[in-house]
């Protein structure tokens, strides 16, 4: 067999590792016994692979050892061995072979281990990714709605038909404003309560139109907030807030109207 071929192709590792068939290694053994070249290749192979089966050789269970040593004394002495003519391989051989393909396996194994890890924690991460993107969709989406209302609320109050009415604090709430935007074309109210005070919980701001001296709900109004559309009323003569029970009152308290403008 032609030395730089079975230097080419692997020979000597597969014969060390006992990959080869019977008559390649008949034929490995011959080449070996005649080279000396391809036999301290060989000799030193067989020294790396030792090394490398004795830094991850696992240490086998006392149980594998009793029951290897119960099993050549039931063979005994008469046990046909095979002969391995030349060169033979040391005693501790068949253990490299061993060494060494558990330690592959043991290295496959972890290898194994680590790229399903890998794997599941990339799933793990491409799934919080698909749930914070549909987060950020409905957010995007709500933001959206939000800036056409708001685009539309303020379109409307800069409408040339639009009048702006302040509507300032009284005795009461001398510091109060709020600017309601009346279209009467259009027949809208827009109101700005951002200059409102907070109230208590269980109060709340109520809006009136006066119509023939008859107050009209128009709607509750919250305190600072930018725009809000209230109930437009035909022949209105003016406007006035009071301050209501929570969730508003069916006629207006007169003593805590707190602000007021004619129309």
């Amino acid at each position: 067999m032609d030395k730089k071929k079975i230097l080419e192709d692997g020979l000597l590792e597969q014969y060390l590792l006992g990959e080869l068939s019977d008559e390649q290694e008949i034929l490995i053994q011959k080449v070996l016994k005649e080279d000396a070249d391809l036999r301290s290749i060989f000799e030193g192979l067989e020294e790396e692979f030792q090394n490398i089966a004795l830094e991850n050789a696992i240490h086998p269970p006392d149980s594998v050892k009793i029951a290897l040593s119960e099993a050549l004394e039931t063979r005994g002495e008469n046990t046909k061995v095979r002969d391995i003519s030349v060169p033979k391989k040391n005693d501790t051989f068949n253990y490299v072979r061993l060494a060494v393909a558990a330690s592959l396996a043991a290295i496959f194994a972890l290898s194994s281990f680590w790229f399903y890890n890998r794997w599941q924690a990339a799933e793990d991460n491409l799934t919080v990714l698909q749930e914070q993107t549909v987060t950020l969709q409905d957010r995007l989406s709500n933001l959206e709605q939000t800036f056409e209302v708001a685009s539309q609320r303020y379109q409307s109050i800069n409408n040339r038909n639009v009048i702006p009415l302040l509507l300032k604090g009284n005795r009461i709430l001398p510091e109060s404003r709020a600017v309601a935007y009346v279209n009467h074309t259009a027949k809208s109210v827009m109101v700005n309560s951002q200059g409102l005070p907070p109230l208590e919980k269980d109060k709340t701001y109520q809006m009136w139109a006066d119509v023939d001296g008859v107050m009209i709900n128009m709607g509750l109004l919250p305190a600072d907030t930018d725009l809000i559309p209230l109930k437009y009323i035909d022949r209105a003569e003016s406007f006035n807030i009071t301050i209501e029970p929570a969730g508003g009152n069916d006629h207006p308290t007169v003593e805590n109207l707190i602000s007021n403008v004619l129309l």
